[in-house]
């Protein structure tokens, strides 16, 4: 119990509980203030430098944003990317991180070498942008889901993750009579869940967060996802767009609002899944980090 342990392992207890709140708060505050300012009026905008907490609450910067039914589309695109790519993604990292972690795959030196090869260096934008056209995938949800299938970083972190299962589990599997793909499927998979999990929250962030390759590769303004449309609304709000096709007239919001506003609608929904994954986070991230 606390009450029996020393004045200085107390002492140490009740300085460690505050510094975490201090960087609770600290990483806190700042989108509290970000919420705050989207639901706050102009006049409280000029004459507050900060605030939490406006008070009078207004939501024109959300019916701005929310004006046209071009925003609803652009969140089902943004979900369709970000569950179609989460699922491409596991997929390919896992199926080729569980070969690469058995040591008697013939060539498996070679192909980590390649592979460490795409880390250090890659291709650039344009070499990108003329495969990605050569094979017909502009303007397609295709452009934006494979050229990015595999990251480098999260299969080698997967294959170390793998090599550590103890080699007894697939050997009993293989003299039951059970082939490498079932082995992975039935045995393998289940025991990686908060690996898997881990990556699943890498890939989802990255898909949602969709921004520069959308630019590159949509010319289709009805296939945007939610950023590059939150974009072009902030760009519309501060007079930088001519087309009034996406907002009424009548409405004159603050700019500041505005960023405000869609910092809040892309950040939230990201936000909404990070609880029911956040137990297997910080075990799925140190495993696999340790060997190599």
């Amino acid at each position: 119990m606390l009450r029996d342990r020393s004045w200085s392992s107390r002492l140490f207890d009740y300085l460690n509980m505050t510094l975490l709140i201090l960087f609770a708060l600290a990483a806190t505050l700042p989108f509290v203030h970000i919420v705050g300012t989207s639901f706050a009026t102009e006049q409280e905008i000029l004459t507050r430098d900060f605030m939490l907490f406006p008070t009078v609450f207004t939501w024109d910067a959300y019916r701005f944003i929310f004006a046209s039914d071009r925003i609803t589309n652009s969140l089902a695109v943004t979900v369709l990317i970000t569950v179609a790519g989460t699922a491409i993604n596991l997929f390919f990292t896992s199926m080729m991180a569980y070969p690469l972690s058995r040591r008697e795959l013939i060539g498996r030196k070679p192909i980590m070498m390649l592979i460490l090869f795409t880390l250090l260096f890659s291709g650039g934008m344009i070499p990108t942008f003329l495969i990605v056209k050569s094979l017909g995938l502009l303007n397609s949800y295709w452009s934006l889901l494979l050229p990015g299938a595999i990251s480098t970083f999260n299969l080698i972190i997967l294959k170390n993750f793998f090599q550590q299962m103890p080699d007894g589990i697939e050997e009993s599997a293989k003299i039951d009579g059970a082939n490498d793909l079932s082995i992975l499927i039935r045995i393998v998979l289940p025991l990686s869940l908060p690996a898997m999990a881990t990556f699943a929250l890498f890939y989802a962030v990255g898909h949602w967060n969709t921004f520069m390759s959308a630019i590159l590769y949509m010319n289709d303004s009805k296939k945007w996802p939610i950023q590059v449309l939150l974009r072009s609304i902030v760009l519309l709000s501060q007079g930088g767009l001519q087309d009034a096709e996406s907002v009424p007239d009548y409405l004159h919001i603050p700019p500041e609002t505005v960023k405000m506003a869609v910092i809040t609608v892309a950040t939230l929904p990201i936000l909404c899944v990070y609880p029911f994954l956040q137990k297997h986070f910080a075990k799925g991230v140190l495993l696999g980090s340790v060997k190599g």
